[in-house]
């Protein structure tokens, strides 16, 4: 099935009203991504292009700008999230618990959701057996987590047009590639019930900083300008969903993490303001939806 054969459309002014738990009214996704970038290839992203724009392997400065993110980003996010009591989604290739086991183990010992992010990151569609690859992130997350994990995100959001089928049928409940709305909903498979979670490609500090090349005081821009108006909205229309993707070797670096920090405060001081984990918004929509 193609993306608009697998979601039923329904307009956000006809659907029920959904209510959080004790007068909340919006739950913050929160995503941390962390990752495993192969010396051997090429890498998935870049902060400075090769002379001649010839590619090059090993890219050493593009490895290490990544490489940044993992021994001194990750621990700015970490210390930020640590002071509101806040334990996110944790975005994670099945590679990254043999490559960062410190890395690893800080985010199962905070308590932190193993969400799967592929095994490699590279692309879906460059993957072999892509039903082989979706099981061994899922086997190498439970051991490295935990627990079981019950959520996808595609390096990159990619897709074939199998992957629901084939996540399904591994045991994953919720995808966060189909950013198609403010609450999840349903996903059509052939082999099991599948949700899409509300992530966000504009509240990404990838697109934001990386693409379209803004200052870093835009994502806090953005972020409270999305939270503010969906808090607004909730009042008379219900719960809503905001999804927040950071990348330890973009918004973990000192000139942005003074932004994130922001972020953090001016959501956490609003009552009716949640940060919940993937699973834990999965498991309310499924009870109150049911």
């Amino acid at each position: 099935m193609k993306p608009h054969e697998r979601l039923d459309y329904v307009a956000s002014i006809d659907r029920p009203k959904l209510e959080l738990p004790d007068g909340a009214r919006v739950a913050v996704f929160l995503v941390v991504n962390i990752e495993r970038w192969d010396i051997d290839r090429a890498m998935p992203r870049q902060v400075l292009s090769a002379p001649q724009n010839a590619p090059v392997v090993p890219d050493l400065p593009n490895w290490a700008w990544h490489e940044y993110g993992m021994r001194v980003g990750f621990w700015r996010l970490k210390a930020a999230l640590d002071r509101h009591g806040i334990a996110p989604t944790l975005a994670i290739n099945g590679a990254v618990p043999a490559a960062y086991p410190r890395v690893t183990r800080a985010c199962r010992e905070a308590g932190w959701e193993f969400m799967v992010h592929g095994y490699n990151q590279i692309a879906t569609h460059l993957v072999e057996d892509q039903r082989a690859m979706i099981r061994s992130a899922i086997d190498a997350l439970r051991e490295a987590g935990g627990h079981d994990p019950v959520g996808w995100l595609a390096p990159g959001l990619t897709e074939t047009n199998a992957t629901p089928d084939l996540l399904a049928e591994a045991g994953i409940r919720y995808c966060a590639d189909y950013v198609v709305d403010d609450l999840p909903c349903p996903i059509r498979t052939r082999t099991g019930k599948l949700v899409s979670m509300p992530y966000s490609v504009e509240l990404n500090d990838i697109p934001m900083m990386m693409i379209q090349h803004h200052r870093a005081e835009e994502l806090f821009e953005r972020s409270v300008a999305q939270f503010d108006r969906l808090y607004a909205e909730a009042e008379t229309e219900g719960a809503k969903v905001m999804g927040l993707a950071v990348h330890p070797y973009i918004s973990g670096v000192p000139h942005r993490i003074a932004w994130f920090e922001k972020i953090l405060e001016h959501i956490a001081q609003r009552p009716g303001a949640v940060f919940w984990q993937g699973r834990q918004i999965l498991d309310w929509y499924e009870k109150v939806s049911s």
